[in-house]
């Protein structure tokens, strides 16, 4: 497995304010107009918090690979999950990284007219100006060398990786890279690990996405094994020279 984190150094622009946030499996690197550390900080311990009462007392909901529901008295980024697992077909913890990123993002754009946060790949992204999102993609030629270009106008946007070749995280495929695009950060989140346990092999990549096609609310598609890629949807893809 490769640094999972390694594509923070890829970053170009000066005209916001970076910083870490480290909590437990946590790890976000936040963006925003001014540093917003100490907010930030508050409001992913609340996140975590909500998130790990919930599953003391509902344990499925950290284990299964299969879709859990939450009633409607449940907290709002635990049914994010939940209804995000079962547009995807996947457990509600392939969405927890792009919750985390959302929810906090999302509260941070009180503070801050742009807001950009990576949770280990998944991003959550509200901008006043066109920016370009560098895909890792391991081993792939194709890793430092296209970017996706995102529009202000499109944004909040999700924007999720899920890979089978890179990082910690569970995936039952070898996909290089699959990232999906999605007003729904959670979303993009769980339709990237569903796309991604799909693809072994580049021969797979046609299957895949017409699975993600499949998922409402997906904005775009990309999936890269090796020397091949394959992508769908409203997706601009900028060549980059990392």
């Amino acid at each position: 497995m490769h640094n999972s984190t390694g594509y923070r150094n890829w970053l170009r622009d000066t005209d916001l304010v970076s910083f870490r946030i480290k909590i437990k499996q946590t790890d976000l690197c936040v963006r925003a107009a001014t540093d917003l550390h100490r907010k930030a900080l508050k409001i992913v311990r609340k996140y975590r918090r909500i998130l790990e009462s919930y599953i003391e007392k509902n344990p499925s909901f950290l284990t299964s690979l299969e879709p859990v529901p939450a009633g409607k008295d449940a907290p709002q980024i635990v049914r994010a999950m939940a209804e995000a697992s079962v547009m995807a077909g996947v457990g509600p913890m392939a969405a927890v990284a792009g919750a985390i990123a959302e929810f906090a993002g999302k509260e941070l754009t009180a503070l801050s007219p742009e807001v950009i946060v990576e949770n280990g790949g998944d991003i959550f992204i509200k901008s006043l100006k066109d920016r370009v999102v560098g895909i890792f993609a391991g081993d792939s030629p194709f890793t430092g060398r296209i970017g996706i270009e995102i529009k202000a106008s499109d944004t909040p946007l999700g924007i999720c990786t899920s890979s089978g070749t890179v990082g910690h995280s569970l995936s039952l495929g070898k996909a290089d890279a699959v990232v999906i695009l999605s007003e729904s950060t959670p979303l993009a989140d769980a339709a990237a690990t569903a796309t991604g346990n799909l693809v072994t092999l580049p021969a797979d990549i046609p299957r895949g996405i017409e699975f993600a096609q499949g998922i409402k609310g997906i904005k775009g598609v990309i999936i890269i094994k090796g020397e091949e890629m394959g992508m769908w949807g409203d997706i601009r893809i900028r060549q980059l020279n990392i």
